[in-house]
């Protein structure tokens, strides 16, 4: 089974992601800020987090504490997490060079647009973004 990581602080987009999750049969291993995803990433590079490794990190931009980009940062530092593919999502209309900003600090595969596309298109958008990792 698959494993995807989530940051993302909207409560319902959050419960929506994981159930969308659920249905695809991929565990999911969620946080709400960025903080405590940044301290998930150390215990995970210290052996402390008992977790399957994600293939995928899917990473709001703007969230309470740590930003997506800069959680991003830290995956590509990450000698357990380094290889995992990550997009960013924002509500937030960004101008083309926060967008590279973003992209850049977090070396993110992708980059998306809230409100999010269909299921079924979303799925495909992150499984391009794995597979070109």
């Amino acid at each position: 089974m698959s494993t995807w990581m989530v940051v993302e602080d909207e409560p319902d987009l959050y419960d929506t992601l994981l159930a969308l999750f659920e249905i695809w049969s991929i565990d999911g291993v969620a946080f709400t800020n960025g903080t405590d995803a940044v301290r998930w990433i150390d215990d995970v590079d210290n052996g402390s987090a008992e977790t399957n490794i994600p293939e995928l990190a899917l990473l709001d931009i703007r969230l309470p504490g740590v930003s997506g980009p800069e959680i991003g940062q830290r995956l590509r530092e990450s000698p357990v997490l380094g290889q995992t593919a990550i997009v960013l999502m924002t509500a937030y209309h960004l101008t083309p060079r926060e967008e590279k900003e973003a992209v850049d600090l977090a070396a993110a595969d992708s980059l998306m647009y809230k409100p999010l596309p269909a299921p079924a298109e979303f799925r495909r958008i992150l499984e391009d973004a794995i597979s070109h990792r």
